[in-house]
């Protein structure tokens, strides 16, 4: 898939482009070799030169649905690999089975397809689990315990807590730090074949319990878990931490450029110390992977945190994971973002080492620039009051209709024309008319003139009001040798311009006004409960009418609605029969974005 994104050359460079670039100059990966799949250090070297001159791997843990943070690491990692000659796999972190699905994995992998990536290359599908290498990371365990690099701890989670010490105090060493390494084994099998009890063992690594780096004192690396897998079933009672699968998947896969989000730098000593223990044993490839760290997105006006993205489904305060104001890549997609948006926003928004904050409004320019050239236009009315042109029938005769036409998008003439009807009753939005109009206003109001875009002059005689006094129809009169396109249709000046549809071909619709899902720009900050800055206004729905091309657009297919923003046919209920729509089978739309930022100050 091309994106804007890939035609905005050269490429801004980051200190990652950097770091890429002078391995590839130095060719620090050039003499490594490739089994064709995984493999440890022997099955490695008895392979081919390695075909990729780089590799990243993209690594989720499916344990939920990816959000827009997720975005920028896929457009990242699959990015640099497509731009440096590499490759990019497709792993999933599948270490901790209470909490993993299918469900995920399957939306996971759909997700990152749809945002134009794969990882087929070179003949072979890169596409891993960690779980595929569970066999060999016990095989590693066993190899730091026989190097007395790793025991097994009984002690309790209290007294580990306790025992580790904090930034102001070194740890203290664990009383079975001292067994045997025969000893060690024993229990580390013991473990292995559901002798112990859930949570009576872990395997630590040997390291340094003073070190002022408390992830370097023996953190565990596995654990006793009884739990079914989702992809092992219940060959394994013991897991390993991610913090010692990770780097094993990365040398296994034979990765160049790990790269990780800021928060993951206090375990690169780890990440680094486990490698290198591994190599100089023989088990990995060398040189070994490196880890590098990035900042991670946020975004104003969103959160990220699975949990609380969680609590807002399960809660009701929003329709689901894909509830389009949601952060999540299939809500964002429900909503109307497209692949090639977010590419641009990925790229626009670079690579740093420090947090910061991007605002909302850039994720939304970056959509706009892509629909604006893409998306057909089409005229709605969101807010609809009847307008009566009251000498039409003496004009035109009565029951009569005039054609109109206007382009499906004003820079492609080459998409031909939408057709629609002109007639004595149109609809047209409430704010349109006032009895008295404020300074400026140059719609509708007594004895004032505007043009119905495509179709003809008016001149506004007034307006009929119910017994609340709401005004209930608006009536005019047309001004005869104005309508668009026709010779001397300009001669009558006005300021004016409005929308409309007419009554006799107008496609009743439903319209889901989305807004963003919180109305302060940081929303989780901890101040407060974040469900108390939930902004109430996010959605509001509306019964509309469409002109008529719209009843034949597809679900998941854009429109500009001209004067309203851009707008998609929901991709679940679009044309479907549902309470949600009346249970008519109307078209139903969701805003995507405004024609501009209507949230600037």
């Amino acid at each position: 898939m091309t994106s804007p994104a890939d035609k905005e050359l050269p490429k801004p460079s980051n200190f990652l482009r950097q770091v890429i670039e002078r391995d590839l100059e130095q060719q620090t990966y050039a003499g490594r070799h490739w089994a064709g799949h995984p493999a440890d250090a022997v099955e490695h070297q008895q392979g081919v030169p390695d075909p990729a001159k780089i590799r990243t791997r993209f690594p989720p843990e499916p344990n939920g649905y990816l959000h827009v943070g997720h975005a920028k690491s896929i457009c990242l990692n699959f990015g640099l690999a497509r731009d440096y000659g590499g490759v990019c796999h497709m792993r999933f972190d599948d270490t901790n089975p209470e909490k993993e699905d299918q469900e995920y994995v399957n939306a996971i992998l759909d997700t990152v397809h749809w945002l134009g990536f794969g990882w087929e290359a070179n003949g072979t599908q890169h596409l891993y689990h960690a779980s595929d290498y569970f066999d060999f990371m016990y095989r590693a365990a066993e190899y730091l315990i026989e190097a007395g690099l790793a025991y097994v701890d009984e002690q309790s989670a209290e007294e580990m807590r306790i025992n580790r010490g904090d930034f102001g105090r070194p740890g203290t060493d664990s009383t079975f730090r001292s067994r045997s390494i025969d000893e060690n084994l024993q229990r580390f099998r013991d473990m292995r074949d559901g002798k112990l009890a859930d949570g009576a063992a872990v395997l630590r690594a040997k390291i340094d319990m003073a070190s002022p780096n408390i992830n370097m004192r023996d953190p565990a690396i596995y654990r006793i878990r009884r739990a079914t897998h989702h992809n092992t079933g219940d060959k394994w009672c013991i897991y390993p931490m991610y913090t010692y699968a990770h780097p094993i998947e990365d040398a296994l896969e034979n990765i160049t450029h790990s790269i990780c989000t800021l928060e993951f730098e206090d375990q690169r000593p780890f990440y680094d110390w486990l490698l290198d223990r591994l190599s100089e044993g023989g088990l990995i490839n060398k040189p070994h992977p490196r880890q590098y760290e990035f900042a991670r997105l946020n975004l104003t006006y969103v959160i990220t945190s699975k949990r609380k993205l969680k609590q807002l489904v399960d809660e009701g305060h929003v329709s689901g994971w894909d509830d389009p104001r949601m952060p999540t890549i299939v809500g964002l997609r429900r909503r109307g973002y497209t692949p090639e948006s977010l590419q641009v926003f990925a790229e626009r928004i670079g690579v740093t080492k420090s947090d910061s904050w991007i605002d909302y409004s850039t994720l939304e320019g970056c959509l706009r620039e892509d629909l604006d050239a893409k998306a057909p236009r089409a005229m709605a009315v969101l807010d609809p009051i009847k307008l009566v042109i009251t000498n039409w029938n003496e004009l035109h005769g009565e029951g009569k209709l005039d054609d109109c036409s206007a382009p499906v998008h004003p820079h492609q003439p080459e998409l031909g024309r939408r057709e629609f009807k002109f007639g004595r009753e149109l609809w047209i939005e409430r704010t349109d008319y006032e009895e008295v109009p404020p300074k400026g206003y140059n719609r509708l109001y007594p004895g004032n003139k505007v043009r119905l875009k495509y179709g003809h002059v008016i001149t506004c005689t007034g307006a009929t009001r119910d017994a609340a006094g709401h005004i209930t129809e608006v009536q005019a009169e047309l001004v005869p040798d104005t309508k668009s396109g026709t010779p001397g249709s300009d001669a009558v000046k006005v300021k004016g311009v409005i929308t409309w549809v007419a009554a006799a071909d107008a496609v009743q619709a439903e319209v889901r006004l989305y807004d963003r899902l919180f109305a302060v720009p940081q929303p989780d900050t901890g101040e407060k409960d974040f469900l108390e800055e939930l902004n109430p206004d996010s959605l509001k729905v509306v019964q509309a009418f469409v002109e008529p091309s719209m009843a034949k657009v597809k679900a998941d297919e854009k429109v500009q609605f001209e004067r309203h923003g851009y707008f998609v046919a929901d991709r679940k209920d679009h044309l479907a029969s549902s309470p949600s729509n009346g249970g008519e089978g109307k078209p139903v739309f969701n805003r995507v974005t405004g024609l501009k930022d209507s949230w600037a100050k």
